[in-house]
């Protein structure tokens, strides 16, 4: 099958009665099951010190084909798809069911809906114009400062065509676009060189993102965090308050608490929210809700990798814990229904609760109120890498833009600061939640049981109460 023709693997690959007799062999006596099918495209193109450094096309195809029995998981991939290559899958899958015994669960509610296009974004723009525009940034960018040593932009376009086949005879499809374009400046000022970046996407078109409106607000984004980080002073060290920008700080909430609150970690009796349901979490006012159902973000989905609708789900209401994220199998083993977040990377990989968009909903604080009752912290507003325990909750995050705040007043930037903590002191620790809770420009990616899948963070700007800050300063 031409990577440039439509995927309908059912009707130029597998004959669709042919395959479902198959499924339905591999799951007699499971629970539940589905056949996975997936086609790839996917470019990058970079530029980099004034070259064009990374130019790369991929396409890849495949289908995975699992059967659940109980907490047992019967899965075969292959890149080829074929009827011999199904044939030989079925082998394999059926073991895990053994004696069977199971009862079929009832496949995933219909949908009509569409939160993206059904475009290929890669087509938006000719391969001229990509390295053009490009070469405009790099141009750009060196030009808004003398003291940019050094720019890399880079465009990125990918599509992933989805048919599942349930065994009921259900067959759900999905096409779904991403793009991006980030900008990474590094600045040098008497031989001290900082860096800078800015960038997003979504589920939209490529051709809204290479508009030189879009981009240049992109590339000035990133000088100026770079400038910033020019005159940051080190770090100071202790245990403080600290507040939290609106937006991607949201990446705290996703990795201390919303791994927390996935269905797995909860039914295993490993996640530090385990066993309290119905109980308060975190501190009042505070709403925690993950949506897959928001058009053209980076975490949605019209469907989930199982083919169950996304959905908005509440896992914290009021600071009360009321849900948890769910794919089918946790659904089903925990008595419950699931929830749209039954997520893989790819065909080669088994579903597993996976967030969409994580976000906390706004107070009714002013934003530079909260900041101005910040006695002694800091003020994040950026974010890089970080850790979590999953089990205890502790995490450490790095900072990439913050400043030191006393007496209400933001002064100066600081460098080498990281937060440590753990999710559920923190979030009985909210002191204040600001009206302007934004969602990140669409830049985050998960990993989880090495498995990566795009996602969205959000929240508003808070202040958090006892903070471990660690730092560098005298």
């Amino acid at each position: 099958m031409s990577d440039s023709t439509p995927f309908r693997p059912f009707e130029d690959v597998l004959d669709r009665d042919t395959a479902l007799a198959r499924l339905r062999t591999a799951t007699g006596g499971a629970d539940d099951g589905e056949l996975f099918v997936e086609r790839r495209r996917a470019e990058t193109l970079s530029f980099d010190d004034g070259q064009l450094r990374t130019a790369n096309y991929t396409t890849s195809e495949g289908f995975g084909l699992r059967a659940v029995h109980g907490m047992a998981t019967g899965y075969a991939h292959a890149s080829e798809i074929s009827d011999a290559a199904l044939s030989r899958a079925v082998e394999t899958v059926h073991l895990a069911v053994g004696e069977g015994g199971g009862v079929m669960a009832p496949g995933p509610r219909p949908t009509n809906l569409k939160l993206y296009g059904d475009f290929n974004p890669i087509e938006d723009a000719a391969f001229p114009v990509k390295i053009e525009t490009l070469r405009e940034i790099d141009a750009f960018a060196r030009d808004l400062d003398p003291r940019v040593v050094q720019v890399t932009a880079t465009i990125g376009a990918n599509v992933q065509e989805v048919e599942i086949l349930r065994p009921e005879g259900t067959l759900v499809r999905d096409v779904r676009p991403m793009t991006r374009v980030n900008i990474s400046v590094i600045v040098d000022e008497n031989g001290r060189r900082e860096s800078g970046s800015s960038g997003g996407g979504g589920r939209i078109r490529l051709d809204g993102l290479i508009t030189r409106d879009h981009w240049e607000g992109v590339a000035r984004e990133a000088l100026r965090i770079a400038i910033v980080n020019l005159s940051a002073v080190p770090a100071p060290a202790g245990v403080m308050d600290v507040a939290l920008g609106s937006g991607w700080p949201g990446i705290l909430l996703h990795e201390a608490v919303g791994h927390g609150l996935e269905g797995d970690f909860n039914r295993k009796k490993t996640s530090a929210f385990a066993g309290l349901m119905g109980q308060r979490v975190a501190a009042p006012g505070v709403t925690v809700l993950d949506d897959g159902t928001i058009p053209d973000r980076r975490g949605s989905l019209s469907v989930d990798d199982e083919g169950t609708p996304s959905g908005k789900n509440v896992l914290i209401e009021d600071g009360i814990l009321v849900g948890y994220m769910q794919d089918r199998q946790n659904a089903r083993l925990m008595g419950v229904e699931p929830t749209g977040n039954g997520r893989r990377e790819s065909h080669a990989h088994t579903p597993m609760p996976r967030m969409t968009n994580t976000y906390m909903l706004g107070g009714k604080t002013a934003p530079e109120d909260i900041v101005a009752d910040l006695k002694d912290g800091i003020y994040a507003v950026g974010f890089g890498g970080g850790q979590v325990d999953i089990t205890s909750g502790k995490f450490v995050f790095s900072c990439t833009e913050a400043y030191r705040v006393e007496g209400g007043k933001v002064g100066a930037p600081v460098k080498g600061a990281t937060l440590i903590g753990d999710g559920a002191t923190a979030l009985k620790n909210i002191r204040a939640m600001g009206n302007d809770m934004a969602l990140d420009p669409g830049m985050g990616n998960c990993g989880k049981a090495g498995q990566w899948v795009p996602v969205g963070v959000g929240q508003p700007t808070l202040l958090i109460g006892g903070l471990t800050v660690g730092g560098s300063a005298a």
